[in-house]
C-alpha cells in the first residue's frame, strides 16, 4: 500500500467535480490518500483487527456510493472521517446494544474553556506516538478517546472535530479537557507517580 503522506490535496469545487465524474478512479485516489489513516481511525474505535478490516471496507464502499452527494461544504477529509466514524458507531451500537445500556449522555458544558499554553501532557501527545501512550489513549472511554485521537493524532481543529462528530464546539473542548485529565491520571498511575495536578 502506497504511503502518500505529503500528498493530501485539498480539493476545490473543480477537483471534486472531477472526482465525481469518475467514481472508480476517485475511490482509488481516496484509498491511496486516506486508506491507512482511515484504517487506523477505525481501529481506534473498534480495537479489533478483524472487525477493523470489515468496517474499513464498508467505509470505502459507502464513500464510493455517496461520492456524488458530497457538495464540498466541508473538506473532503472531514467528510470521509464523518462516514468512517458513523460506520464505527453503527457497528459498536449494533454489537453492544444487547449488553450495554446507554450511560454515555454527556451534559454539555455551556461555558467554553480557553486553550491555555501548551502543557507537558499535550506536548507528549503531539510528539510521542509510542505504543504505551497509544495504549493508554485506547483505554479511555470512547467519547474522550475519539476527540483525543482526532485532535492530537489526526491534527483536526476543534471546529473540524465538531463538524465530523456533529456536536457543538463547546462539547468538543469539554471532552478534550476531560480526556486530557483522564489521560494524565492514567499515565501518572502507570508510572507509579503522585499526581500533583
Amino acid at each position: 500500500m502506497g504511503h502518500s503522506k505529503a500528498f493530501h490535496p485539498s480539493y476545490d469545487k473543480e477537483g471534486i467535480k472531477e472526482l465525481q465524474s469518475n467514481p472508480a478512479l476517485a475511490i482509488e485516489k481516496i484509498m491511496d490518500m486516506y486508506g491507512d489513516e482511515i484504517k487506523r481511525l477505525v481501529f481506534a474505535y473498534l480495537k479489533n483487527a478483524a472487525d477493523t478490516d470489515d468496517v474499513t471496507q464498508e467505509v470505502f464502499v459507502t464513500i464510493y456510493q455517496k461520492l456524488n452527494t458530497f457538495q464540498g461544504n466541508s473538506t473532503l477529509k472531514s467528510w470521509i472521517y464523518s462516514i468512517a466514524i458513523n460506520k464505527c458507531k453503527d457497528y459498536l451500537r449494533s454489537w453492544h446494544a444487547r449488553n450495554k445500556r446507554l450511560r454515555e449522555k454527556l451534559i454539555t458544558s455551556s461555558h467554553t474553556q480557553k486553550k491555555e499554553e501548551i502543557t507537558p501532557e499535550e506536548l507528549t501527545l503531539q510528539k510521542d506516538h509510542s505504543s504505551e501512550l497509544l495504549q493508554t489513549v485506547m483505554n479511555l472511554p470512547i467519547k474522550y478517546r475519539e476527540v483525543i485521537i482526532l485532535f492530537y493524532f489526526k491534527d483536526l481543529s476543534t471546529k473540524e472535530i465538531s463538524e465530523v462528530l456533529n456536536m457543538n464546539e463547546a462539547t468538543v473542548r469539554t471532552r478534550l479537557n476531560r480526556g486530557r485529565l483522564k489521560l494524565k491520571d492514567s499515565l501518572s498511575a502507570e508510572k507509579g507517580g503522585v499526581n500533583h495536578g
